[in-house]
């Protein structure tokens, strides 16, 4: 399974680790991933998705209305 956001599609980007000489190498900045067990009122069960937790706090303010879209879309899988 990705490394991304179910819901925002935030993935991995990469940059540079700079040591105090100031040499420079590749490293990767992850999200912060959870997966979260989520009741969807709209559909009336409970679905398991892996979410920043940027995502993961909007859901919380905002509710669940757009998670269940997704999930009717087919472009979330309801597991």
């Amino acid at each position: 399974m990705s490394r991304k956001c179910e819901l925002t599609g935030k993935g991995p980007v990469a940059g540079s680790s700079i040591s105090h000489a100031h040499n420079k190498t590749k490293r990767r900045f992850l999200p912060n991933l959870q997966k979260k067990r989520i009741w969807v009122q709209e559909l009336n069960k409970s679905v398991t998705v892996k979410l920043s937790a940027k995502a993961l706090r909007t859901i919380n303010k905002n509710g669940t209305a757009e998670l269940a879209k997704l999930i009717r879309e087919g472009k979330i899988a309801a597991r």
